[in-house]
């Protein structure tokens, strides 16, 4: 079995978005085998196909520019070579994410592209279970919760591949702990 510890970026703006619409902008993931440990790495922008122009809200947030996503492919391409790279016709895998919000988009991409969304039945929203492991009262998020648990977070927050690798830190941490 293989966990796709993974993150989105997504189009964003103060307040609601244009249409009523965000969409993947950003794809960063990590492949953890049963033993805990990291064996690859994916990371791709996407091009925004209902809103396709960044707020300025969106580039701050995330640092991720108009020229980023003006030279990504779009949505059906980069998710086929995520697909791919997670070998989800061959392999066991499931996709892990810190909290729900990531596969709810993925969803939605998908519903926009007419693409199938069965390969989104495999996952884990490792938030809920990570503070229901260690028996909190309040949940945190990924920075807090990182440092709680003796990490530095490295690379830049709000950005895919850093949160991803941020999040398989504690995945890893609690590799066997995890219920699926």
């Amino acid at each position: 079995m293989n966990f796709i510890v993974y993150d989105l970026e997504a189009t964003c703006w103060m307040g609601r978005p244009p249409g009523g619409v965000n969409e993947v902008i950003e794809i960063g993931a990590v492949k953890v085998n049963r033993y805990g440990e990291i064996v690859d790495k994916f990371s791709k922008f996407i091009k925004p196909h209902v809103n396709p122009y960044l707020s300025h809200f969106c580039t701050k947030l995330t640092s991720i520019t108009q020229k980023n996503v003006d030279q990504a492919e779009k949505f059906d391409k980069v998710v086929a070579q995520f697909q791919e790279w997670i070998n989800i016709w061959d392999e066991e895998y499931l996709l892990c994410a810190w909290g729900d919000a990531d596969v709810k988009l993925l969803r939605s991409d998908c519903n926009i592209h007419k693409l199938d969304d069965e390969w989104l039945v495999h996952n884990l929203n490792i938030k809920n279970q990570y503070h229901s492991l260690i028996n909190a009262a309040k949940k945190t998020g990924l920075k807090a919760t990182i440092k709680r648990e003796g990490f530095e977070f490295t690379g830049v927050q709000h950005r895919a591949i850093s949160d991803a690798e941020n999040t398989a830190k504690i995945f890893i941490k609690y590799v066997d702990m995890w219920r699926f």
